[in-house]
């Protein structure tokens, strides 16, 4: 197996188990009426604020005033909801991804870079801290692993978010840039691979796909290696599930973290979704313990990056991040309903074209900014015109995806209350 292939299962792995966190964190919000009268507390008073406030004139957060928006409108706060229910459905539905397009969705509907990543972030850091089912997984944590990987996704944060925040101070711009290269090279590889892991399936027997999937399991010579080094502390682990545990260096799995928390910091999308495959994958641990210690370092690397690299600094938007808490709510559950009534290839193939829908959005954004930075010289019509289409292909391929898992799951109503 290539090392593209070996990355893209990585990722998707990693998407995967990123998007159980979501749902059960979200079911666990829905089915607990305090958790749930919290949300809709915290949404009231800023509804009405969107009402009250919508033609009021604001100060600009940062004081650029061509970075906006950063304050209360009712257009704001319903399009937060949209992106919510639109990264649900895709949550929900798909299994995998839907943290993926968040931060690029807000960036597209206006809300820049710096803005859109610490506003995702603290959104998943309320979900973590409202919907958290680490109670029940507490048994299978390993508080080892668990500290010493958190040493590193801590210091992570604050070299991530470092970055972004110098970037920006230095030139906004160069921010908007940095933050939509990233995504868009992340989309581009995992949404091209996706599409050519949809169309290999559908020529491919299931019996075949199944054995393709056995191919994977088991520890992996990436992981075997890293055990073999010596070098102390040393920290033992998975002692219920293989004879004997194994043993991994504690600065191994802290460096992780930093990779991790850098990564968590200057994306928005918690860590989560690498975490799951670097513990499986790298380090060799298995899923029962990867989970719930996954659980757990969520809560701490969303909220150090959270609230420690950008809410004190004044770059969370918190009209957006209630507002994609509530349509996220919806949206997930939606989702989930839905994947009984449709195609498993059907919902591989909506996973693939949405995040190459991500991945043009990003990329049309692109020649703009290098043009506004001076560093092309294209005309104004041109660049305007491509991220325009950029736009118009992202927003339509989401809008056809909530259509059809709305109209499946209201066609099926009947066939879903039956199974519940």
């Amino acid at each position: 197996m290539g090392f593209g292939r070996q990355l893209y299962e990585f990722l998707l792995a990693g998407s995967a188990a990123y998007a159980r966190w979501d749902f059960e964190v979200s079911t666990s919000i829905l089915k607990n009426r305090k958790k749930l009268l919290l949300v809709l507390a915290l949404a009231a008073p800023i509804f009405l604020c969107c009402i009250a406030e919508a033609y009021d004139p604001h100060e600009i957060l940062g004081g650029h005033a061509a970075y906006a928006p950063a304050f209360y409108t009712l257009p704001i706060f319903l399009a937060a909801i949209g992106v919510g229910v639109a990264a649900g459905l895709i949550t929900g539905c798909i299994g995998a991804g839907g943290g993926f397009i968040i931060t690029p969705a807000l960036m597209a509907v206006g809300v820049k870079g710096i803005l859109a990543v610490g506003t995702d972030l603290f959104h998943i850091f309320a979900k973590a801290i409202m919907g958290t089912a680490i109670h029940r997984k507490l048994g299978n944590v390993s508080m080892s692993l668990a500290f010493s990987f958190l040493a590193g996704s801590i210091l992570g944060t604050f070299i991530g978010g470092a970055l972004n925040k110098g970037l920006y101070d230095l030139n906004p711009l160069l921010s908007d840039l940095f933050i939509s290269s990233i995504y868009a090279v992340l989309l581009g590889f995992l949404g091209f691979y996706a599409l050519t892991d949809y169309l290999r399936c559908r020529r491919t027997a299931p019996s075949q796909q199944a054995e393709s999937a056995a191919e994977n399991t088991g520890l992996t010579g990436i992981a075997r290696r890293m055990q073999a080094i010596i070098l102390p502390p040393m920290i033992p682990f998975d002692g219920h599930a293989t004879p004997g545990g194994r043993r991994i260096s504690a600065w191994i799995v802290a460096g992780g973290g930093v990779f991790v928390g850098f990564l968590a910091a200057i994306m928005g999308v918690g860590g989560g979704f690498v975490t799951f495959p670097m513990f499986v994958y790298v380090f060799g641990v298995s899923s029962m313990t990867t989970v719930g210690t996954d659980i757990f370092q969520i809560i701490f690397t969303a909220g150090f990056a959270a609230v420690g690299q950008y809410a004190v600094y004044g770059y969370v938007f918190y009209t957006l991040a209630i507002g994609m808490l509530l349509g996220s709510l919806l949206g997930i559950q939606v989702g989930a309903l839905t994947t009984s009534v449709v195609k498993a290839n059907q919902i591989k193939g909506f996973y693939a074209v949405s995040i190459i829908a991500g991945f043009i959005n990003r990329a049309a954004t692109l020649p703009k900014k290098l043009v506004e930075l001076e560093f092309l010289s294209l005309p104004g019509a041109l660049v305007n015109g491509i991220e325009a289409v950029g736009n118009v292909v992202f927003w339509a391929v989401v809008a056809f995806f909530g259509l059809w898992v709305c109209s499946k799951f209201f066609l099926n109503m009947g066939k879903l209350r039956g199974d519940a």
